[in-house]
């Protein structure tokens, strides 16, 4: 060993920074003061809204319940959905107990007043995260990407988004009432005609009729709608203007914000995956491949 090998090992002796060094330090410091950590970890925590929801037992959810296949009646009129399993896995996290969420419906336009005068916790109801709410709210890290697509019948003249595009003029969409629709429509197929309509069973029923060759819809809506239908309706294979979606929460609270984050994080990526896997399956027909072990994939 050098001179100057051995003198750096000294120094490091002396500060106490190898790694037996550092573990000692720590199980010392454990020793005289076992609680110190959870203390700390108390302390911060105490004004924040996790703390809050731990003392009352169960997590406040704004959610909707018209919108499958995120958030909907069954026949019992029981709550479920994507967004409702995403509350459940994050009252699975604090009370061990998925069952143990309050859901406070509402419109969408709910969505931020209900989070901002605290009547409820957090909000997962498809919102889109956008820079307008997000200097009203503070966004989690998203749980699904979003997008538009076309929606076929299956053994109908078009089958695919190429054949929708080669036909040009001869292709018929039919989409749900906007001021933008036909400029968004016209950014994938620039030639088709479109025709509007005021609900989207009215859209989806110009199709089935024939009247339309393809619907225009969420892609989230045609994975729902092939899932319950596989005999009835294919998709294009085509999508277009993702947008992000998130839970939010009230602005001013990392360590809730935190807490939700790292729900979200570990039902896409690790310990719940399966719980998110299962929930994908079920309400968009697609089975996502689990994530790789080793090296944290989002990090490459």
């Amino acid at each position: 060993m050098s001179d100057h090998d051995e003198g750096g090992v000294q120094r490091r002796e002396l500060l106490g920074l190898s790694a037996a060094g550092a573990t000692g330090a720590i199980a010392a410091a454990s020793l005289l003061n076992p609680l110190s950590v959870r203390e700390a970890r108390a302390q911060q925590a105490s004004g924040s809204r996790l703390q809050t929801v731990l003392e009352r037992g169960k997590v406040l959810v704004g959610t909707g319940s018209t919108n499958p296949p995120w958030h909907f009646e069954d026949a019992d009129g029981t709550l479920i959905g994507m967004d409702i399993d995403m509350a459940r896995l994050l009252a699975k996290g604090l009370f061990d107990d998925p069952e143990k969420v309050e859901f406070v419906i509402g419109a969408a336009d709910a969505r931020i007043p209900n989070l901002v005068t605290e009547k409820v916790d957090v909000v997962f109801q498809f919102m889109t995260i956008t820079p307008g709410r997000a200097q009203q709210v503070e966004f989690t890290i998203p749980y699904y990407r979003e997008g538009v697509g076309f929606m076929l019948l299956k053994g109908g003249e078009f089958q695919t988004y190429d054949q929708l595009l080669a036909a040009g003029s001869d292709v018929t969409i039919s989409a749900l009432q906007n001021v933008f629709i036909e400029d968004w429509i016209h950014l994938a197929l620039p030639e088709a005609k479109v025709d509007q309509y005021d609900s989207v069973d009215a859209e989806i029923q110009a199709i089935n009729s024939r009247r339309a060759h393809a619907a225009a819809l969420d892609q989230s809506t045609i994975g729902w709608l092939i899932a319950q239908f596989p005999d009835r309706y294919v998709d294009s294979g085509y999508g277009w203007m993702p947008n992000s979606y998130a839970a939010a929460v009230k602005p001013g609270d990392q360590v809730w914000l935190n807490y939700v984050n790292m729900i979200l994080h570990e039902a896409m990526t690790g310990v719940d995956f399966l719980s998110y896997q299962a929930s994908f399956e079920r309400w968009f027909g697609q089975k996502i491949e689990p994530p790789e072990i080793g090296f944290p994939v989002e990090y490459k």
